[in-house]
Parts: structure tokens; sequence; C-alpha cells
């Protein structure tokens, strides 16, 4: 059985599930910062953490020798490391020998707008492309870009689709089930400029012209909204959760919603379909980067150009006014979760790279 050591620093989510499928393949260890929220790991799993400081304290040095010194106790087969955005890592990873590496790439680049990123981390997380045996990424465009725009050996890049999130959150849920508001749109995540938020606020009052209940709810931290509402709002239209939604909260906002809408203008991959798919909710998402291959157009979901307020308005509307159309994707977005999306199916994918790396040597 392959000796694992699971290395995160936050995609706690994706971590959480992984592990949980995980655990059933091979001999696993997680590993993680100790201010990191881990629940819902399978009483199976051992955990070791470690104390991080904030990114600017040179104590960092201490917690990375720290980190390495766990790393080495273990003495795993294979080290699988969640992207990090954190420079100490990344020189960590340039400077010490490792044991063959496996890193999954949430994101090559940061998104547009994102103030949360580190300073200089675009640079160094590159380190971590060319240091790994073999990389993981949840689209075929992240793999393109990694291979010619980085000039890796396709053969080291390995695409792997996000699992469904929607059964975690209801595991954390409070499990009061909600009822579903037909005319009910979610946008739901950290609002940063390019999550598309303002296409969306232009076309609801040409969705209101054909539904007139229709209701948004934005759920989310990021960026002032109220710059998105000069002159206030009307309550009965939108209903605005500004700030950290508690993880036990989240699975009632997509339930009682019918469409979640991604009027993104880049991304790389989305959490936020992974986990409407989880939970039945529909789609609605712009055409861009990997949300084209997670959202199967007029399957289980529904695609759109991205910036195009009309067409964004009109495949709403023709969702919310056609209950067949929603019954037949919502079976299809369900069937999704026990198929590609299915977390023991990527877990035994994600093994396969791990006799890969095994084997091409250290």
């Amino acid at each position: 059985m392959i000796k694992l050591a699971l290395l995160h620093f936050g995609f706690e989510d994706y971590t959480i599930e992984l592990a949980n499928s995980l655990v059933k393949y091979v001999d696993l260890t997680l590993i993680h910062p100790e201010n990191v929220c881990i629940n819902v790991l399978d009483s199976s799993i051992r955990v070791i953490s470690f104390k991080k400081p904030r990114i600017r304290d040179p104590r960092n040095l201490v917690s990375m020798g720290t980190m390495m010194r766990i790393i080495k106790d273990i003495q795993p087969d294979v080290l699988h490391v969640q992207e990090t955005n954190d420079p100490w890592y990344d020189w960590t990873l340039l400077l010490n020998k490792m044991p063959p590496l496996v890193t999954t790439i949430h994101d090559i680049f940061r998104h547009p707008g994102d103030s949360m990123a580190v300073f200089g981390s675009e640079y160094t997380r590159r380190i971590a492309f060319y240091r790994s045996q073999q990389l993981i990424v949840h689209t075929h465009q992240l793999k393109k870009i990694l291979i010619e725009q980085f000039s890796l050996p396709q053969e080291r890049v390995n695409v792997i689709p996000h699992g469904e999130l929607g059964s975690l959150y209801q595991r954390r849920g409070n499990h009061l089930s909600q009822p579903r508001d037909p005319n009910t749109l979610l946008f739901f995540g950290r609002i940063w400029p390019y999550k598309g938020l303002k296409y969306l606020l232009e076309a609801m009052p040409l969705i209101a012209e054909r539904v007139p209940e229709v209701k948004l709810i934005i759920a989310g931290r990021g960026e002032n909204i109220k710059q998105y509402f000069p002159n206030g709002y009307d309550e009965k239209r939108y209903e605005i959760i500004n700030d950290f939604i508690p993880l036990e909260e989240v699975s009632n906002l997509f339930q009682r919603s019918t469409v979640t809408v991604l009027p993104y203008i880049e991304a790389s991959q989305s959490g936020v379909a992974a986990l409407s798919y989880g939970m039945g909710t529909l789609v609605v998402a712009s055409e861009v980067g990997g949300l084209s291959e997670i959202v199967q157009h007029k399957k289980d979901g529904l695609l759109v150009p991205p910036c195009d307020v009309q067409s964004l308005a009109d495949a709403i509307i023709c969702l919310l006014s056609d209950r067949n159309l929603q019954q037949r994707m919502q079976t299809a977005a369900l069937a999704r979760c026990q198929q590609d999306l299915n977390w023991s199916n990527i877990a035994a994918q994600t093994v396969e790279v791990y006799q890969k790396t095994i084997r091409t040597g250290h």
C-alpha cells in the first residue's frame, strides 16, 4: 500500500473530500497548519498540524523546518501538495530534497482583481511546476497552458476533474431542508471583478420583465457591494449577505435557489459549480476557461458568452420558465455526481498518478 503524505495550506473542502476517499486506497497522513479548519474528516485519517505564522512573519523559517521534519518522519512514498500561494513553502521546495512529489494546481495564474494574493507568490509558485514529478489540474485548458506556456512535458500533467462538493456541505449543514424557491437565483463566493457580478445585475431588469417574481441572493465577501447599488436596492428583489458565510449555512442557500449564476469573465475551474451540482442547483455560467469543461451545455447547465448581458438574461429566463427543462438538467447534474465528479472515482485516478510518480523514479 502506498504511504502518502497529503499537505495543504488551504483548499480545505477539496482536501477533506479527497482525503476521505483516498484513505480507502493508501496509508494516509494529512499535514496542515494549525489554523486551518478541518471538519467532517474520516476518523481513520492521521492528522499532523504545525504552527504557521502569517506570511510576513520571519518565524515562517522555523515553521517550514518543522514541516520538513514531519515529512521526513513519515518517509512517504509520495508527497501530494495542494498548490499554495506561500513563498516560504516555495523556497523550502527549492532548497530541500523532497520525496516524490505530486502537486495539484487549482489556478495557474492569479485571478484579475484578486487582492488576496501574496506579493511575489506569482513567481515563486512556479517552482512547484518544475519540482513536481507529476502535476494534477482540473481541466484540459489548464493542461494546455502548462504545456504551451511553461514548457512542461505533457506526460507530467494529469487532468482530474474537481469533485462535487454538495454532499460535503449537506453533511455540514443544519439538516433543515429548505423548500426550493422556483424563482431564486444565487451568486455565491468571493466577490471580485473577474466574477462578473455587474453583468448579472445589468441582466436582472431584463429577467424581471419576463419573470416578475425573480429574486437574486448575493452571498460572499470581497468588494464593497454598495458600489453596485449606489441608490440602494429593492429588498424584495435582492437579498445581500456581504460577509463570510458560515459553512453550516451554505447548503441552505443552494437548497433555496433554483439557479446558481456564474457570469465570470475568467475562470480556471469552479468550486461553486462543483457545489451546485452536488446540491441539485442548476448552473448558468459564462463560457470561459474551465467552466466550459465543467458545465455540459444544455445537458446539465447552460453556457453563455462572457460579458453578454442579453444572452445571460435569456438563458436564465429560459431555465426559470421551463420546469421540465429544470427537472431534466437536475437529474443530469446529480448523475454526474456519481460519474466524473464522484470522489471515489477521483481518488482512484489520483492513486494512478501516485503509481506513475513512483514508477518514473525519484
